[in-house]
This record gives structure tokens, C-alpha cells and sequence, in this order.
């Protein structure tokens, strides 16, 4: 194997998901499809290399800024996510299900990996708050004692403005069976019981 094509297969064998085989037969794939793959993803690598940019606004990554979402006019402006990573958001946004706006904090708050709340974007979803227009903010932080964290020290910092401050739902999955669940999702299923209608 020539050294340009094994420097090719460990840069996609870092890659989330591929290790040193996926990212062989990715490589070996590539080469057989040269014209109708490899040269393609070469064009919207580079296509997206040159026009990378963070959000402005709500720190989605994207090609313009800002991004399409906050760019949409049927988006509501009223409501607003908000989330850790942009992971997050794209599998918000990939559900079809909020009509709203999103805000990236860039991370949850840790006293252990020394994450602190001057690290994140908190600053700049209170100003956004602070500007008004914003009628609800969904905390959809993940449900991990860090996620959570951050959850309530964001909704200290927002609570003396006039927004209704919601969260996620956590608890149990659809088709989920009790004996398969750790103790803090059967503890979190329990606190948020409701009546059967």
C-alpha cells in the first residue's frame, strides 16, 4: 500500500464509528468508485472546508452565518432549544419535531473535567433571552448528572425574565423493558409519573 493511501486509511479510521478495517474497506470502496465517490466527497470536502463557519447566533456549525435555521423565517422566533453539543441539535432538527430556534452551549458543565460556566455560550443565550421575543426555553440538556447540572444552573441564571422554562421528558423508552433500564432512568420514570387517563 502506497503511503498517500495509508495516510488516507488512519485519517478515516479516526474518525467516530470506523476503525482501521471499516475505514480499509471505505478506502478500497473508494478507489473501485473513484468517479462516482471518491471524487464527489473529494468536491463537497472541499466545498465545506472552504465555508465552515460557527453560527453567530446560536453556534450551529453550518456554511453561512447565520446558519439556515436561524436564517428560516417560518421558524419560531418565540421558542428556543437548548442544547450541549451540535450533535445535538442535528438530531433535533433531523426529527422534524421543534419548530423553534436552537442554542449551542458548546459542552454541559463539569466540576471534573473543569468545564465552568464562563467555558460555554450561557452568557450568550442570556442576552438572547435579555433581548426579548422569547416566549419558551426547552432545556434539552442530556440526562446525565452533568446535563442536568447545567439544566438548573441555566434555569437560576434565566428565571427572572418572563419565559416559560421547560425540559425534555426523561424516563422510560418506548419498548423498553424495566429489567433492561438502569437504576437512574427507573428513578427518573418514577418521579415523573402521571395518572393514567
Amino acid at each position: 500500500m502506497s503511503p498517500e493511501i495509508e495516510a488516507l486509511t488512519q485519517a478515516l479510521a479516526r474518525l467516530p464509528g470506523l476503525g482501521p478495517r471499516s475505514a480499509r474497506r471505505a478506502v478500497l470502496h473508494l478507489l473501485k468508485k473513484r468517479e462516482t465517490a471518491l471524487a464527489p466527497l473529494l468536491d463537497a470536502l472541499a466545498a465545506v472546508s472552504d465555508r465552515l463557519t460557527r453560527c453567530g447566533t446560536c453556534g450551529n456549525v453550518d456554511t453561512s452565518d447565520p446558519c439556515a435555521i436561524c436564517a428560516d423565517p417560518r421558524r419560531d422566533a418565540r421558542a428556543l432549544c437548548v442544547v450541549e453539543e451540535v450533535a445535538d441539535l442535528w438530531a433535533l432538527d433531523r426529527a422534524r419535531l421543534f419548530p423553534g430556534r436552537y442554542h449551542v452551549l458548546g459542552g454541559r458543565l463539569s466540576a471534573l473535567e473543569g468545564v465552568r460556566p464562563e467555558d460555554l455560550s450561557i452568557d450568550g443565550l442570556v442576552r438572547r433571552i435579555e433581548a426579548g421575543g422569547i416566549d419558551e426555553v426547552v432545556l434539552a440538556m442530556n440526562a446525565t448528572l452533568e446535563g442536568q447540572t447545567t439544566a438548573h444552573y441555566i434555569a437560576d441564571r434565566i428565571e427572572r425574565f418572563p419565559v416559560r422554562v421547560t425540559q425534555l421528558a426523561h424516563g422510560l423508552p418506548v419498548g423498553g423493558e424495566l429489567d433492561y433500564l438502569d437504576e437512574g432512568t427507573l428513578a427518573q420514570a418514577l418521579r415523573a409519573r402521571r395518572p393514567v387517563a
